[in-house]
């Protein structure tokens, strides 16, 4: 008898359990995210912080509708094989209701096709291609960060300004220095087309030989130069740059120079009025950067970097898609996400229905030196809204889902 009564106190007690159980998982929406941390620290370290920051605010306002939301991140080591493995883990393991995150472009390309084929909701926060909402464009989709096409419109916009008829060009060879160098010189040559491109050179993504490239780029005489390196490279390519005098007399038009992670290793060796787009995080004065700022600041002790914004919107939208959908189905997301407003510390953005790219802006402004750092000077806000593809631009070339 005793047996008997031991064995169903604990039948019981694992029923409960197991009750207890699927009531904790039912109180809790979780999110995957994926990045390359350890390829690019730079950038994603300050990228996590932001989105924990945007965790914590989250759930201390009371979660999504009641409900505590859980990031659970992976490590892509910056390769487009593990990206889809952990991509995989997250929604057959761990049960995510979405993927997001994503820095290097080939690798967004790569988890966007595995949300199509899985048919799981993605909201990319780094990748810049255009491809992402537009060639490879797929229904399940969705993109933070202002493409490759919107910068270069910013950018396009200055350039033609310059009285440069000659430009060379400077990228990494990859998904995404290929597709920001192609639309910036459609972009330019379609408002300037007396413009002459003399050279191209493309050293491979984190490995740049800097000597031969800006011997290069000299050898061709531009009187412009576009650069797409960042990271590491770019220290090495400004360097070299510097002591060989590429940059003496010449305009320079660079994605993303202005951005701190990029910006803040140069000190003192930052080429003086490099037209660029970046975050000069100190000079922003709007209640809605001010608000993160006072925030980010009082939990790290630091100052922000551009990655620190696009972690934090990527899992504020990510919550505010979730909360509209009220439900965690893919369809349901989906239509929640397609026109969806939601607030940043840039201001409001809307994630656009037909091509699913957020209106996420950028500031462009030049390079300077201050107090022996990089900084941002001449600095305007562009609002994304103003410089996305147009509606027919995008019919043209986004598969029809």
């Amino acid at each position: 008898m005793n047996r008997r009564k031991y064995l169903l106190a604990g039948l019981l007690a694992t029923g409960l359990y197991g009750l207890a159980g699927a009531a904790m998982a039912q109180s809790e929406i979780k999110i995957g995210e994926i990045n390359s941390y350890s390829a690019l620290p730079s950038f994603t370290e300050p990228y996590r912080k932001g989105w924990q920051l945007a965790v914590e605010q989250i759930n201390a306002a009371g979660g999504i509708k009641g409900k505590k939301l859980v990031v659970i991140s992976k490590d892509d080591g910056g390769k487009p094989a593990d990206a889809v493995t952990a991509a995989n883990e997250l929604v057959a393991s761990e049960g995510v209701a979405m993927i997001s995150g994503t820095f290097f472009s080939n690798i967004g390309l790569a988890v966007s096709d595995f949300a199509k084929q899985k048919k799981v909701f993605f909201l990319a926060g780094e990748p810049l291609t255009d491809a992402v909402t537009m060639a490879s464009g797929n229904r399940y989709t969705f993109r933070l960060r202002p493409s490759n096409y919107m910068q270069a419109a910013m950018l396009a916009e200055e350039a033609a300004k310059l009285p440069a008829k000659r430009w060379a060009t400077v990228a990494p060879n990859y998904e995404y220095g290929q597709s920001a160098v192609a639309v910036f010189k459609k972009l330019l040559s379609a408002k300037r087309p007396d413009i002459e491109w003399v050279s191209e050179q493309w050293p491979p993504q984190g490995k740049i030989d800097a000597g031969p490239v800006v011997q290069a780029l000299a050898a061709a005489k531009p009187e412009a130069v576009l650069n797409v390196t960042f990271g590491p490279d770019l220290v090495k390519f400004v360097r070299e740059g510097n002591t060989r005098g590429l940059f003496k007399d010449r305009a320079v038009v660079s994605f993303l120079t202005g951005e701190p992670e990029y910006l803040d290793p140069l000190k003192d060796e930052t080429p003086e009025g490099w037209i660029v787009t970046g975050y000069p995080w100190s000079s922003i004065k709007t209640p809605e950067h001010d608000a993160f700022l006072k925030a980010y600041q009082a939990k790290y002790n630091d100052y922000p970097r551009l990655g620190s914004i696009v972690g934090y919107e990527l899992i504020k939208s990510a919550a505010a898609i979730l909360a509209k959908a009220d439900s965690t189905d893919t369809d349901k997301l989906i239509a929640a996400a397609e026109g969806i407003k939601v607030d940043s510390p840039f201001g409001p953005i809307t994630f656009r229905k037909s091509d699913h790219q957020a209106t996420l802006g950028a500031f462009v402004g030049k390079t300077s030196v201050k107090d022996g750092k990089g900084v941002m000077v001449d600095v305007v806000y562009r609002d994304g809204a103003n410089y996305l593809p147009s509606e027919a631009d995008v019919a043209k070339v986004r598969p029809k889902d």
